[in-house]
């Protein structure tokens, strides 16, 4: 770095910037002015609108109110330029041009005073936008929530091209980026048809309207209604038996080690699997319907509360199973959360393993339930992470599974959900929902089909991701061209950005210093 044109500190003369291009630091471009410090005390029902991050990144997010009176500096109009400097990278962080009409800014967000006969405003945007990587690797905070600081962003670089040239450039990145954008709404639209078809598919499956020739071609060879019930209700005896069984041989070595620490819990007597006549399932004659808490199945919870602290976790050792892992038919490998053998031991009621079904307590739009990966073989359940651990040859995990996550299953739950932020369900609710059943040949063909058509779309989704990513970078291409002097033509007759530079300077009245914008009028 070295002192540039009227004192501004700007980079040494680069081959690779255009003639008549400067480069210099955001912090000599501009006024930065923090946004106000709201309370949830400040909050009103009516006045001025508090604009916070989400109000930048999400055009549904709700708005807190402001009826006091505000210094100029906090309030925003129509047009300016706004930097969101705290956050979550990759949602939370970036400069915007705000549209929503007089408001009140919250913290955390910078308004941008900057001349607009020397800097176009849709180009500064751009400008700031091309360095967030750079600005978030040297942002504070941890992986979760970080914060640029004033300083770090003041000092970074951009590229400044004649004033001319920099409209030039932000009208051809807008023309090019709306094209961009059509293709990107189209593959999301195919994207959600695809969501929308796999549901058709699935409760074409559940209402046994997939396997309907099926079934009629093998009806000789399927188990009926009571005979598939009265096999439930046995294996679902032999294995209480079995854990009565254990039961006693835990309480006689408890009794004979002098009865030292909590006595074994006995194990609770099944009720009986008796039919479900209910409205809430569509089926073909031949299949019957039971609840979840009455298949030959186990159902529990993770540890809750100082059970497993934040402070529990290590780098490796045994796995937790945690809600972040939990998709939609799916499991998220991708997310890593230990604990410490000793810790697992405290914890091992807690064990799940390869096979099992995990499904999120959370319920919003859908329900979330994958089945553990055979390479899981020994982890524990977080809390809200309900296990579904089958037993017997009677259901299918994924039969099962697929079937919790379809609508037809949300919709017997939907009403019910409790908890407004974050809406949730117990063991209990999942131990009621009503499953279909049927013969274990039938759940077969159904799982073969259901595979068979869900690999078509998994292709289709995979095409479709592919095809996101290729328009990702043939906007990052098309930046870069812009940034460094490739996309539009230059103009000889432009004035040049250091002339651009001087005028700051002139306007500044002090050499290395920010330039300062003129205030504005007091807002109430």
């Amino acid at each position: 770095m070295e002192p540039g044109v009227g004192g501004l500190t700007v980079a040494k003369s680069d081959s690779d910037l255009p003639k008549n291009w400067e480069r210099v630091t955001i912090g000599e471009l501009c006024d930065l002015k923090n946004g106000y410090a709201f309370k949830p005390s400040d909050w009103s029902a009516k006045g001025l609108p508090i604009v916070r991050i989400q109000n930048l990144n999400n055009p549904n997010a709700t708005f807190n109110h402001y009826m006091g009176d505000l210094r100029d500096r906090f309030i925003i109009e129509d047009g300016d330029l706004l930097f969101a400097w705290s956050g979550t990278p990759g949602t939370s962080f970036g400069a915007h041009i705000w549209r929503g009409g007089k408001a009140a800014l919250n913290q955390h967000i910078f308004r941008i005073d900057f001349d607009e006969s020397i800097i176009n405003k849709n180009y500064f945007m751009l400008a700031i936008n091309q360095k967030l990587n750079s600005l978030i690797q040297r942002a504070h905070g941890g992986v979760g929530l970080r914060h640029v600081t004033k300083g770090k962003f003041e000092e970074t670089l951009i590229e400044l091209p004649p004033f001319k040239e920099q409209r030039r450039i932000a009208t051809k990145i807008d023309t090019l980026f709306s094209e961009l954008e059509k293709g990107i709404e189209a593959l999301k639209t195919a994207r959600e048809q695809l969501k929308v078809y796999r549901q058709a598919l699935l409760k074409h499956a559940f209402e046994g309207k997939l396997t309907a020739n099926w079934r009629e071609e093998n009806i000789d060879k399927l188990e009926s209604t009571v005979q598939l019930l009265a096999r439930i209700r046995q294996e679902r005896q032999t294995r209480y038996e079995q854990q009565s069984q254990g039961w006693n041989s835990a309480v006689s070595d408890w009794e004979r080690n002098g009865k030292i620490g909590k006595k074994p819990s006995k194990p609770r007597k099944l009720d009986s699997a008796t039919e479900l006549l209910t409205g809430l399932l569509e089926r073909p004659e031949g299949w019957s319907s039971l609840s979840v808490g009455q298949l030959n199945a186990e159902i529990f919870d993770g540890p809750f509360g100082s059970n497993l602290k934040g402070g529990d976790y290590v780098d490796s050792g045994v796995r937790v199973i945690r809600l972040e892992n939990i998709g939609y038919l799916s499991f998220i490998g991708d997310k890593h959360s230990y604990i410490t053998d000793e810790k697992y031991l405290s914890l091992i009621r807690h064990t799940v393993h390869a096979g099992d079904l995990i499904f999120s307590s959370f319920i919003t739009e859908g329900i979330k339930v994958a089945i553990l990966p055979e390479d899981i073989q020994r982890a524990v359940n977080k809390a809200d992470c309900f296990c579904i651990r089958l037993h017997g040859t009677t259901m299918r995990n994924d039969f099962l599974a697929a079937f919790l996550s379809c609508r037809s299953a949300y919709k017997q739950i939907e009403a019910d959900i409790h908890g407004v932020g974050r809406p949730r369900i117990n063991t209990s609710q999942l131990k009621g929902f009503v499953v279909p059943v049927c013969s274990p040949d039938e759940q077969d063909e159904i799982m073969r089909q259901i595979e068979k058509k869900f690999s078509v779309l998994e292709r289709f989704e995979v095409t479709i991701s592919e095809e996101l990513d290729r328009i990702e970078i043939v906007r990052q291409s098309i930046l870069k061209k812009a940034f460094s002097g490739q996309l539009v033509p230059q103009d000889p007759n432009d004035e040049p950005a250091a002339v651009l530079l001087e005028r700051i300077r002139a306007e500044s009245g002090a050499q290395n210093t920010a330039r300062k914008m003129p205030k504005r009028k007091l807002s109430a």
